[in-house]
């Protein structure tokens, strides 16, 4: 498998202009701290879900499911719901609401995108928003479909030969591609094998960010890829060894 061209000056040109949007998307509004610890975070993750293996997850039948990799979130690592009294408000992201529903949908609920976006913003965003380019939902938001847009993670698997398929792929070689066209260390989160199942199956691939924005490696030498199931509810860090990354099921004409 022939990588792609480094990808890095994209990237980095892209991160270096959401860090100066300033006050360019929406009003400046800031999360109090905390004076525990509980608020305090180092590192952003970019959460990319797999739609087929969603809806394997939860065991629902999606009709339909995207035939891309979609957003699940942006993530402060340890911060969770750092301000309580800021609700989400739709109204402050109408403009981004086609961009929403294509790359960051409700996959589960497709005709209620609303419920999932609140989530993320009451979890996630309201302790992102303690970066300057991500303070308001509208920044939050929107900086988050920048990142997504500039990762081309969708893109770059296609470059590395990376598809759904029938067969497997060792869980190593797909780190490795992705580190070698982003020049940091993902995390690829995986469902365990079911009863009956020979090997785990891709569910998320995550890419993370320091403050400024800049990417850096999602786990460090000698750090734990992160506590099992921290993904979703079925979802733990994926095993060395084989894994399948499900096509999505053709409906019937």
């Amino acid at each position: 498998m022939k990588p792609a061209a480094p990808h890095g000056l994209l990237l980095s040109s892209l991160c270096l202009a959401l860090c100066c949007l300033g006050g360019a998307r929406g009003s400046r509004r800031r999360v109090a701290a905390d004076p525990g610890d509980n608020h305090q975070w180092k590192k952003l993750i970019m959460v990319h879900h797999w739609p087929v293996t969603v809806c394997k997850e939860v065991e629902n039948d999606c009709r339909d499911p995207p035939d891309y990799w979609t957003i699940h979130g942006l993530w402060p690592d340890k911060a969770e719901e750092c301000n309580g009294s800021w609700p989400f408000n739709l109204e402050e992201i109408k403009d981004l609401l086609p961009e929403m529903k294509m790359y960051w949908p409700d996959v589960i609920h497709p005709l209620n995108h609303s419920h999932f976006w609140k989530h993320e913003w009451e979890k996630h965003g309201t302790c992102a928003a303690q970066v300057d380019a991500l303070n308001s939902q509208k920044k939050y938001f929107g900086g988050s479909l920048d990142l997504y847009r500039g990762l081309e993670l969708n893109s770059m698997l296609q470059k590395l030969g990376i598809k759904p398929s029938i067969n497997y792929y060792q869980i190593s070689d797909i780190k490795d591609a992705l580190a070698s066209i982003y020049g940091v260390v993902p995390k690829v989160q995986c469902l365990p094998p079911k009863q009956g199942e020979e090997v785990q199956t891709i569910g998320q691939i995550e890419l993370c960010f320091t403050k400024e924005l800049r990417l850096r490696n999602c786990t460090e030498p000698g750090e734990p890829g992160g506590p099992r199931g921290a993904g979703g509810p079925g979802l733990e860090v994926c095993e060395d060894g084989p894994a399948f990354y499900p096509p999505p099921q053709q409906t019937a004409p």
